[in-house]
């Protein structure tokens, strides 16, 4: 059984222009197979990151987050039945004076413990969901920003095997950035990415001034052996291509390896001694 809740979209995307007034709606879900009803609540947050590894920051206030004064929630809060979903409707209305590029917000779905407490609905202490809103005023909008990193390893213990890249944006607006992966075992000539379940595309968003770590893991590898990966990055009209063949190698097998390495090496001497002992041995005879 079940006491999560489900939010869609996880993100979208608005073109914005000052003095105009868009709509947008989430839609909240609580799952067949809940255990009781839902009170929930919503409410506009700034959205931002932090780091390399764009840890999400929802509390902090920037330039860059003046649209969360600007969205207006219809009917933010409610309780929903097991299977029941509801659609919550909001607007963004731009100021004539808003600032050209990027403006970013979260909309985070919550227990509403109040009125789950009034109302006699379970708490179930959930935890909170965001939906990411990520706009661009028009304007003067700047997209600059450079494939920094092209990463794959050439050697590995163990899998899944982890590839990535590092991207920059010293614009003024959000950037999307795509790679595509291929990966082919070279000792059995099988195709490992893409696949139909897996294009070995990803498409993630560089957030302006910021710098961004990507990383996928590739799994469905062999234990031990051999794959070529080539990863491909496409980022502000450019791209980077990387070819490298990755050896597979896990540590038990690299143990196993210098155990018959220096058996071998053993035997071959201990053969070349017995050897020598019997050759000396017929010449007193």
């Amino acid at each position: 059984m079940s006491d999560a809740f489900v939010v869609t979209p996880m993100s979208q995307n608005f073109q914005l222009e000052p003095g105009e007034t868009y709509s947008g709606s989430i839609t909240v879900a609580n799952p067949g197979d809940s255990t009781s009803d839902f009170a929930y609540k919503i409410s506009a947050a700034p959205y931002s990151v932090s780091g390399e590894g764009y840890e999400a920051d929802l509390a902090t206030m920037s330039n860059r987050s003046m649209i969360v004064d600007w969205v207006k929630i219809d009917n933010p809060k409610g309780i929903l039945e097991p299977n029941e979903t509801a659609k919550i409707d909001f607007t963004i209305t731009v100021p004539e004076n808003a600032p050209a590029g990027g403006q970013y917000a979260s909309l985070l779905v919550t227990e509403d413990v109040e009125t789950a407490v009034a109302q006699g609905v379970k708490v179930n202490s959930v935890f909170e969901i965001a939906s990411l809103v990520y706009a661009n005023v028009t304007g003067e909008t700047v997209r600059e920003g450079e494939i920094l990193e092209n990463n794959i390893p050439g050697f590995a213990v163990a899998v899944p095997i982890e590839v990535g890249a590092l991207i920059s944006n010293t614009g003024n607006t959000h950037q999307m950035v795509t790679t595509t992966l291929e990966v082919k075992n070279l000792i059995t000539g099988e195709t490992i990415l893409p696949t139909e379940q897996n294009a070995g595309r990803y498409t993630e968003a560089i957030m302006p001034e910021t710098t961004r770590r990507t990383n996928y893991e590739i799994a469905d590898l062999p234990a031990v052996g051999v794959v070529r990966v080539n990863q491909t990055i496409y980022y502000n009209g450019n791209s980077s291509t990387e070819v490298k063949d990755i050896l597979i190698c896990p540590v038990w097998f690299m143990v196993v390896a210098v155990v018959v390495f220096f058996g071998l090496i053993f035997g071959a001497i201990f053969g070349v001694k017995k050897y020598r002992r019997k050759k000396s041995a017929r010449k007193i005879v």
